[in-house]
């Protein structure tokens, strides 16, 4: 076995519950706007942000709801999205959160496998969520902002105040995101407090908060990145939190620039725009001191064009939901472009050669297999599922392709089940993507593979042109010749006027995949 060691020492995990974690500095700055919505100015201090969870926390108790108990959470980035994870988390209630942009029977599919009681969502989805919670557990609907007709306001299910319940950190499942993991349909991964609070600390040397810190909240705390290296690693730092309900461009750039936000965590189509739309030099993005991509592949050469239009470093890290969710992290002086960076303290990867099963060294290609404190503890009623992601020995098989170099620094290549086999040679569509996104001519790409009788499989991309430009296939093939090895260069091209994504940035190759068939 061949095991790369995190280069950073261990650190002492506290047997805390997550929500004293990030609350960690709320006395210390209780005047402070924790949270602020930057639509429409609405804010919590971190004294208010406080008061308000332990009365949610009581509210819950009031109710009946304690270990054991799971609440769903369904909503945009808002600044209550706060008070009701963490309520719910000191009330010892597990929280599944749901994406807002779920169709009904999404909706359903989560509530019944999590057997949430209770739904808190906002009143723009009311009738998705009053349809969704039939033949579920549901009894109670919360709504976050108004009272809807069959659902009730928030203030009508605050309490007395409570301190935290007593909850094994290790065992206690405190939240439930949905993720579909390596392969299949989603699943229930079940987060312990012990995962959230490692994982936290785990981070804090790559980030290196300041005081005063202004971060900006475009990724949704629904989703795990959002939720942990956002919403709960700033809160923890006492930093103050500016929502956004849904990404826009212009919103963001006026936001950064009248705030003075200091930390920006995006996905590789905000990098794009960065690098790449018009309207970036319409704004002052002076007050940034760092950009932080994840959640998909980003090319060196994307982040150093960024980098160089808005004269702050890009940097990218690597996780999963299923790690809480980081391994990887670009540490301060340790930037390489391209990278995802070094594994994070208390963790240790290995490469596996997914063809052999055998661990492979460095400069070679494999998957990348983790073992951590903030490897979940499995899925929830899924053992099948949990036992083919964690091994008897705890290593989690991510199910990406990966690369070490001689100094530790880690690079992901592309999704183990996403290559695309051409003749027996590997292509991943990463690699393509990135370099179709250096011609100025065009706005973005995605690369699937396709069936061919000859090959195998072929790439086909999906290009999105830049305005002003008109390209043939012809064209794009001409540009990637020379470029890439003959097997990897694309004659196969649609032009589309997007390629679909997920809220976290990723790729939505099946809906591609499904266009191909």
């Amino acid at each position: 076995m061949i095991e790369f060691a995190s280069a950073l020492p261990d650190l002492e995990i506290p047997d805390v519950a997550v929500t004293e974690y990030v609350l960690q500095r709320a006395g210390d700055v209780p005047d402070r706007i924790a949270l602020l919505d930057g639509l429409t100015g609405r804010s919590y201090t971190y004294a208010e942000l406080s008061r308000l969870i332990a009365t949610f926390a009581g509210g819950l108790q009031a109710r009946g709801l304690g270990v054991g108990s799971t609440i769903a959470l369904m909503a945009p980035n808002i600044p209550e999205y706060a008070i009701i994870f963490h309520g719910a988390a000191r009330a010892g209630v597990a929280v599944s959160t749901i994406n807002p942009t779920y169709t009904e029977s999404e909706v359903r599919f989560q509530l019944q496998d999590s057997g949430a009681t209770m739904l808190v969502t906002v009143s723009a989805l009311a009738e998705v969520a009053a349809a969704a919670t039939r033949d579920t557990s549901v009894t109670t609907i919360v709504m976050l902002d108004e009272a809807t007709e069959g659902a009730l306001a928030l203030a009508e299910v605050l309490g007395e105040p409570i301190s935290q319940v007593d909850v094994d950190t290790r065992e206690h499942v405190v939240v439930l995101p949905y993720s579909s993991g390596t392969t299949g349909y989603p699943k229930g991964v079940m987060l312990t407090h012990r995962n959230l609070v490692a994982n936290l600390l785990q981070i804090e040397p790559g980030l290196v908060p300041e005081d005063h810190e202004v971060v900006l909240a475009v990724l949704p705390f629904f989703h795990i990145y959002g939720m942990q290296v956002l919403m709960n690693g700033f809160l923890a730092q006492g930093a103050t939190i500016i929502t956004m309900p849904r990404f826009d461009l212009p919103q963001a750039l006026g936001i950064i620039q009248d705030k003075h936000v200091t930390r920006f965590f995006v996905v590789p189509p905000i990098v794009l725009a960065l690098a790449k739309h018009p309207l970036i030099s319409d704004f002052d993005l002076s007050s940034l001191t760092q950009v932080f991509s994840g959640a998909a592949p980003l090319s060196a050469e994307l982040a150093q064009e960024a980098s160089a239009r808005i004269d702050c470093p890009v940097v990218q890290g690597y996780g999963m939901t299923e790690l809480s969710p980081v391994t990887h992290l670009t540490f301060p002086g340790q930037f390489r472009p391209g990278s995802v960076g070094m594994a994070v303290p208390n963790t240790s990867c290995r490469i596996v050669d997914p063809d052999t099963g055998e661990d492979v060294g460095v400069g070679e290609q494999g998957e990348l297999w983790v073992r951590g404190p903030q490897v979940m503890k499995g899925y929830l009623n899924n053992p099948e599922a949990t036992a083919a992601t964690i091994d008897a020995d705890g290593w989690l098989h991510t199910g990406d392709v990966a690369v070490v170099d001689e100094l530790g620094h880690f690079t992901i290549v592309d999704r183990v089940k996403e290559l695309i086999k051409y003749k027996g040679f590997q292509v991943a569509p990463a690699e393509l993507e990135a370099l179709l996104l250096t011609h100025a001519g065009i706005a973005d790409a995605a690369v699937i593979g396709v069936a061919d009788v000859e090959a195998g499989e072929i790439p086909r991309a999906f290009v999105v042109l830049t305005p002003g430009h008109d390209l043939s296939a012809a064209d794009i093939t001409t540009f990637m010749s020379g470029q890439v090895a003959t097997y990897k260069v694309i004659h196969d091209v649609v032009f589309v006027d997007e390629v679909p994504k997920s809220a976290s940035g990723k790729i939505l190759r099946r809906l591609l995949r499904d266009s191909a068939s």
